[in-house]
């Protein structure tokens, strides 16, 4: 797939075949078993998130919580502090951009949902939030049971 945001490829399974006809894209299971009906159904998906990510391109926002937790951009590297006695460099891999409007703010950005998923999903486990008083870095959509505290 080629768009305006860039390009990405895929190497469909032998169980699917993939035809295009005008400006629609059929996807075919090659026999009727249950694996080829799930690989074409997956397929598809695929697909359509490919053609979404270099038409439009996929973001994930974080939010920092806490005191003294915030991030920044160096160059290739996310800075990140929150709250360990060191601090966290997390290295942006090739394909997706991290941006941080704030310093609690992080927005990650790219044409693969999944690594755009992935990467979010590995900044946010350096600190999930926590149950308690729910610091952490933390989905912009998430929300946080909150627990209370232990009763004297």
């Amino acid at each position: 797939m080629k768009g305006k945001k860039g390009e990405i490829s895929y190497d469909i399974h032998s169980l699917v075949s993939v035809v295009q006809e005008d400006n629609v894209i059929n996807i075919v299971a090659n026999d009727g078993s249950k694996s080829a009906n799930a690989l074409s159904g997956t397929t598809r998906a695929l697909i359509q998130n490919f053609v979404t990510g270099v038409s439009d391109g996929f973001e994930c926002k974080l939010m920092i919580v806490g005191v003294g937790y915030r991030a920044a951009i160096e160059g290739k590297k996310l800075n990140l502090t929150l709250g360990f006695s060191h601090p966290v460099n997390y290295e942006i891999p090739e394909g997706i951009t991290i941006e941080a409007p704030s310093q609690t703010e992080i927005l990650v950005k790219g044409i693969d949902k999944q690594k755009v998923g992935q990467v979010a999903a590995n900044i946010r486990a350096y600190r999930p939030p926590e149950p308690y008083k729910g610091k952490g870095v933390r989905y912009a959509d998430e929300h946080i049971i909150r627990k209370e505290a232990k009763k004297v």
